[in-house]
Order: structure tokens, then C-alpha cells, then sequence
């Protein structure tokens, strides 16, 4: 590049503010990418939480099913009796231009629904447990899914940054540099050429 533009001071003005546009364009990247690692970061750090609340309240749940299965028999039977839940709820919240999803789970009051008279509290417990258990998946679905969406917008945040930093700025650098010397090159034979014109002027009007 720097060897084949013609070396004006147009051209080098341009070529300066291309050279300061990509020096923005890096700063502006790299701030994004930090901020997007630190969202990241957060969110790896409650996937993790979340993770062990869902473990330990699967070991509850499952433990209270247990339970209820020896003090009344095998429980197959009642939980078909338990409605489908579709209070599922995706939207959506942008970090630095990515989007990032926001599950949920309508809040629904829907009673136990099984009758009282041919259950215990133990079944009760399960069923409450695997609510639990309902909500805290759909909350660690959402973290995990931001953490795959952020990770994948810091690795292009990345590589741009990268090009610019390693091939732009110093290309631009390099052509500033080239078209500088070649201007100050030129100042200095123009330079050299007037004082030789000067000179064999000022020999004339002494002859």
C-alpha cells in the first residue's frame, strides 16, 4: 500500500485520518471486548451457583419421591395428572450490540393436582422440589445461553481488534512514514533548487 500511493499531502492527510480512525476503532474494541469478558465473567460465576441449587434440589426432589413411593406405592399413575406448564417465556437485552436472552417462567398459582386424600407430604415436597427445579433450568438455560452468545461476540471483537491492531495501524503508520519522507525528500531538492537559482542570480548581478 505505502509503496504505491502517490505521496502528496493529500494523500497523506488521508491517510492520517484513516490512521487515527482505526486507532478508535482499536480503543472502541478493546473497550468492548473488556466489558463483554466482565459480563461474561459474571455470568460464569451464576451458571455455577445455579448449578449447585439445581443439583441439591434434584437430590430433595428425588428423595421425597422416594419417600412417597414406599409410604404409597409407585407414583406413575399420579403424575399424569400434572398439566403441561407452557408460562415459558423468552425476550431479549443487549450488551455492547449483542443479544443477550432473558428466560422466564410465568409466575402460575395453579394448586397441587393431585387429591389430598390418596397423597401424602411427601409426594406434595416432590412436587414442589421439581418446580423448584423447573425454574432454576430455565434460569440456568438463559446464563448459559448468554455466556455462548458472549463468548462468541468476544472472539469476533477479538479478531477485528487484532486486524487493526496488527495490520492496519502499522500499515497506516508505515505509509504515513513513507509519504513524510518522500514530501520531506521533495522540500529538501526544492529547497536545494532554489538556492542554486538563487545563487546563479546573485553571481549574474555581480558579473
Amino acid at each position: 500500500m505505502g509503496n504505491q500511493i502517490v505521496p502528496t499531502k493529500g494523500n497523506l492527510l488521508a491517510t492520517k485520518k484513516s490512521l487515527a480512525l482505526s486507532r478508535t476503532g482499536f480503543e472502541l474494541l478493546d473497550r468492548k471486548r473488556n466489558i463483554l469478558i466482565r459480563e461474561m465473567m459474571a455470568l460464569i460465576g451464576r451458571a455455577a451457583t445455579i448449578q449447585n441449587q439445581i443439583d441439591d434440589t434434584y437430590e430433595e426432589a428425588y428423595a421425597a419421591l422416594q419417600k412417597a413411593n414406599i409410604t404409597l406405592g409407585i407414583s406413575a399413575e399420579l403424575s399424569l395428572t400434572v398439566p403441561l406448564d407452557n408460562n415459558l417465556n423468552v425476550a431479549y437485552r443487549s450488551v455492547m450490540g449483542v443479544e443477550i436472552p432473558m428466560v422466564s417462567l410465568k409466575e402460575s398459582k395453579i394448586p397441587i393436582p393431585f387429591g389430598l386424600r390418596s397423597t401424602n407430604i411427601e409426594l406434595d415436597n416432590a412436587y414442589n422440589k421439581f418446580n423448584d427445579v423447573k425454574r432454576l433450568t430455565a434460569e440456568l438455560a438463559e446464563v448459559e445461553n448468554s455466556v455462548y452468545r458472549l463468548a462468541d461476540a468476544i472472539k469476533k471483537t477479538q479478531k477485528r481488534a487484532n486486524a487493526l491492531r496488527n495490520i492496519m495501524i502499522p500499515r497506516f503508520e508505515q505509509t504515513v512514514k513513507i509519504i513524510t519522507d518522500a514530501l520531506e525528500e521533495k522540500d529538501r531538492e526544492e529547497f536545494s533548487r532554489l538556492k542554486v537559482i538563487k545563487q546563479q542570480k546573485s553571481n549574474q548581478n555581480n558579473s
